[in-house]
C-alpha cells in the first residue's frame, strides 16, 4: 500500500509541474495547455499499453519456445505487433499538435 501512494504522490507532482510549463507554453504559441496534455496523453497511455501487452506476450513467448524451438518466427511477429500501438499514440499526437 505505501509503495501505491508514493507512485500515486509522484504522478500528482508531475502532474503539477507539467501544468506549469504547458501554461508557460500556453503564452507563447497561442495553444491551449489541454492540447498539450491530450498530445503527451496520447503517447503515454499507448506506451503503456505496449509495454503492459509486451510483458505478456514476452514471458508466454518465452514459456512457448522453451517448449518448442519452431515457434521463434511467430513469437516475433506477435512481439512486434503491439509496437504499432505506440506508433498509432505517436501519429495521433503529432496531429493534435498540428491541427
Amino acid at each position: 500500500m505505501k509503495r501505491l501512494l508514493k507512485i500515486f504522490l509522484s504522478l500528482n507532482l508531475a502532474l503539477i509541474s507539467t501544468f506549469g510549463i504547458l501554461m508557460a507554453a500556453e503564452a507563447q504559441t497561442g495553444k491551449g495547455w489541454a492540447v498539450y496534455l491530450s498530445a503527451g496523453l496520447a503517447i503515454a497511455v499507448s506506451a503503456i499499453a505496449t509495454g503492459y501487452a509486451q510483458a505478456r506476450i514476452g514471458s508466454a513467448g518465452a514459456g512457448a519456445l522453451a517448449e518448442d524451438k519452431s515457434l521463434l518466427v511467430p513469437i516475433l511477429a506477435l512481439l512486434a505487433l503491439p509496437e504499432t500501438i505506440v506508433i498509432l499514440g505517436f501519429v495521433v499526437s503529432i496531429l493534435i499538435l498540428i491541427l
